[in-house]
């Protein structure tokens, strides 16, 4: 047979809630971290230098999305994009992103046709590339 005591302590409940506020008021006072990382330099960002003038404005252009993810099965192949806010946006072969039509996929990256019969390859890297064939 167990047996159990349970006592109250009232004043070591005060110093943790006075330990809680100490730590609430540290918090408050932290620096402001940035949004991005001073480390990573410009490598995880597309240069808006390397996109074409007709490609900057357009939201659903390609240069504005990076290749995060790639399934290749054997009835279904899918692709994951991720716009600059964050969202995710997953595509099969198929479908169209904007008015370019995601037709085929490698091992390290996508491939788009645009409507003139040019390709648009993009890669894990972020490097998004235009070619006429591939």
């Amino acid at each position: 047979m167990a047996n159990f005591a349970f006592a109250d302590n009232h004043d070591q409940k005060q110093e943790v809630l006075d330990a809680a506020k100490e730590i609430v008021k540290e918090m408050e006072e932290d620096e402001e971290v940035p949004l991005n990382d001073p480390f990573a330099g410009n490598e995880g960002t597309s240069s808006s230098a390397n996109i074409p003038q007709d490609e900057q404005d357009n939201e659903m252009s390609l240069y504005n999305f990076k290749l995060a993810g790639l399934i290749s099965g054997k009835d279904y192949s899918y692709i994951s994009l991720v716009n600059s806010g964050g969202e995710v946006l997953t595509m099969t072969l198929g479908q169209y992103l904007g008015e370019i039509q995601l037709v085929d996929l490698r091992l390290t990256e996508a491939i788009f046709k645009k409507d003139d019969g040019k390709f648009m390859i993009i890669d894990f890297n972020n490097q998004v590339r235009e070619s006429d064939d591939y």
